[in-house]
């Protein structure tokens, strides 16, 4: 894993003071001069929660129109790197914690993942994770199951990279399944729980694919599954 530099963080806390001080002028402007008795501790606390992630969400999305982040090798020292390192913080120290705490129901979870870039279609949610949400694209009425991970990144020693994560319309992911990056993933297909998707791989439409690694072990006819 390659090191973030001074500089990186220092870009990073800019944007996250800037969405604090957003967050607490906002939360004083709607809130400051309502009488909300006993209460008023909590909502001033929930209420700055939440608008210090509206603002940290304006502000990455707004990070990455301005310096997009893109697919493919990122080498050592080059401005892809400087640009990764900054939406990497922004997830370890404001989106991550939310995706794993489990806390938040799975319709908001949807919005939460359309908000930092993945392209879901109509009635897809995901209960997993989604790593890296710029780099997946999923079709319409698609399942991804409890403690799955979608995973676009490639961290492997020094190496560094992303390859985009394409699912169609009518797959489900089982639970605890884990996709890797550059993975392919036709309509209708199936994904068995606990199965891990190779790097690159592609799933034809109607597939069932299981185990570690995964492999082709049933088609489906749209009613059954034939193996």
């Amino acid at each position: 894993m390659r090191k973030i530099s001074g500089a990186q963080i220092l870009v990073f806390l800019m944007f996250f003071i800037g969405a604090i001080a957003g967050a607490a002028g906002t939360t004083w402007l709607v809130f400051g001069r309502v009488p909300l008795g006993d209460l008023r501790g909590i909502v001033l606390l929930i209420g700055g929660v939440i608008l210090l992630y509206v603002y940290a969400l304006l502000l990455y999305r707004l990070f990455l129109k301005a310096f997009p982040l893109l697919p493919g090798e990122i080498p050592p020292g080059s401005r892809q790197e400087f640009v990764y390192h900054v939406y990497l913080l922004f997830f370890l120290i404001l989106f991550y914690p939310v995706m794993r705490s489990g806390f938040m129901p799975v319709p908001l979870m949807r919005v939460l993942f359309q908000a930092l870039g993945a392209k879901l279609g109509a009635n897809t949610y995901s209960s997993g994770i989604i790593l890296d949400p710029i780099f997946v694209t999923i079709g319409d009425n698609t399942l991804v199951g409890q403690y799955a991970l979608i995973v676009p990144h490639v961290i492997e020693g020094d190496r560094l990279a992303h390859y985009p994560i394409t699912i169609g319309s009518n797959v489900t992911i089982g639970a605890g399944a884990t996709i890797l990056s550059g993975v392919t993933i036709g309509d209708n297909a199936i994904v068995s729980t606990g199965a891990v998707v190779k790097k690159g791989a592609f799933i034809s439409a109607n597939e069932v694919w299981g185990g570690v690694p995964a492999k082709l072990i049933a088609i489906r006819d749209q009613t059954t599954v034939v193996e």
